[in-house]
């Protein structure tokens, strides 16, 4: 054999030694190269949510002199609970604690190595992706307080909330509590994202009390091309927000992937019809709020539904939310003003409900009442109810509580003038 050749079958062997290592290393560690590829785009899709997604949502919404404080709130909302979750947050949430509560040993991360592992993913990119949970949380809850909220009582109230409802919640359904024992079934986040922030901005809407000029002025959206915009973000982003939640690039994913394409259109067009009957025309801003709702509601059975499933949640949850967006917020008097409880909260109870009805066992290992577990409806309503007393009873104390310190509500010639002047002395021209 020429020294050519040698040459070639010696780096041939060598390379045929290296790529035998490479899955050994692999299975040793658990890792998955493909997973972990796939968890670091889902946790990018799901910050992509906040900012921008919630930010320009949100403040297509509300009037010209209040746009520049409504994407505040997004955008301080995602850099105060990253610094939260870094903190305290994580380790509450996903650490070894009692039945209530996760134990306080990874506070300031301690202990996160870039070895340490989350089944097949790096702890890191399951730290990364339950944040970017945590941070859209406590960002929707601002649609409910806009034009109104002191800017510094809302980033403490969020804070505080955060770390005192928040992470107990997630504990409870997904890091090893009470809830998750019970058998409830929330694959993404149905009670602890959406019927969690959904209950607190109605708690914050009503004791913040309705805006100056609520009931007889024009409070229309300055501009639904934003609010557009930003939905579709939502919706782009919510793949990685459900299929994400399987922690895996596998067929859990993929069906996660087609349910949440399916209940949001078929939510937005239930919305759009309901609309449509009712009032004789069919918005934009009504079909965009329907495709959110659709999607809040396939959230928690996103991993446990099929196609058919989704439809039927899409559908049901379109009117649901439709009608506490134009009549329950009316008939109760509370100023929601971009309808958190309505589209986050409704859509969330409806979702998480539901879940116990068309659960597939094939899917996600649990039948729903269609397949003969009417038992699983009940725990799904235990999961939602013990999420709103507990959301609502602490959300009141926080409140109350900052309102006695230093206030919540901006002055009267504060919100005549707007928020982006009196709060942060700037103004879209």
């Amino acid at each position: 054999m020429g020294k050519h050749a040698m040459r070639v079958a010696m780096a041939a062997i060598a390379v045929g030694t290296a790529m035998a290592a490479a899955p050994a290393f692999a299975q040793d560690t658990g890792l998955s190269a493909g997973n972990t590829a796939w968890m670091l785009t889902a946790s990018a899709s799901v910050l992509m949510m906040t900012i921008p997604g919630v930010a320009l949502f949100y403040g297509g919404m509300v009037r010209k002199k209040n746009v520049l404080s409504t994407v505040m709130h997004s955008f301080a909302t995602t850099c105060l609970i990253t610094v939260i979750w870094m903190v305290i947050g994580y380790s509450l949430a996903f650490t070894e604690g009692t039945s209530f509560i996760g134990g306080l040993g990874m506070i300031f991360l301690g202990g996160l190595t870039p070895e340490a592992m989350r089944g097949s993913i790096p702890e890191t990119v399951f730290m990364i992706f339950q944040m970017s949970f945590a941070i859209i949380t406590a960002a929707l809850i601002t649609g409910a307080v806009a034009e109104r909220m002191k800017f510094s009582a809302l980033l403490l109230f969020l804070g505080l909330w955060s770390v005192l409802v928040y992470s107990p919640v997630a504990y409870w359904v997904w890091g090893g509590g009470f809830l998750g024992d019970a058998g409830v079934l929330d694959f993404a986040g149905g009670t602890v994202v959406h019927v969690n922030s959904g209950v607190a901005a109605l708690v914050a809407a009503i004791m913040l009390g309705k805006r100056i000029g609520y009931g007889t002025e024009n409070l229309a959206p300055h501009n639904v091309v934003l609010t557009l915009t930003g939905a579709a973000l939502l919706w782009i982003g919510w793949f990685g927000f459900n299929a994400g939640s399987a922690n895996a690039a596998d067929g859990t994913a993929g069906m996660a992937l087609v349910v949440t394409q399916i209940a949001p259109a078929s939510a937005a067009l239930a919305w759009m019809f309901a609309e449509w009957i009712t009032h004789g025309k069919p918005s934009v801003l009504g079909i965009a709020s329907g495709a959110i709702s659709g999607l809040a509601a396939v959230t928690p059975a996103s991993g446990f539904v099929g196609p058919g499933g989704a439809l039927a949640i899409g559908l049901i949850s379109g009117v649901i939310c439709f009608w506490g967006a134009s009549w329950l917020k009316r008939a109760f008097g509370y100023d929601d003003c971009l309808d958190v409880f309505a589209i986050h909260g409704l859509g969330g109870i409806t979702g998480a409900v539901l879940t116990g009805v068309f659960a597939v066992e094939a899917i996600g290992g649990t039948p729903g009442a269609i397949e003969g577990n009417v038992e699983q409806i009940a725990t799904q309503l235990l999961g939602v109810l013990v999420t709103i007393v507990y959301c609502a009873s602490v959300t009141f104390v926080l409140l109350r509580l900052i309102e006695l310190a230093m206030g919540i509500r901006v002055e009267a010639q504060q919100e005549y003038e707007g928020l982006d002047i009196a709060l942060h002395g700037e103004s879209v021209t």
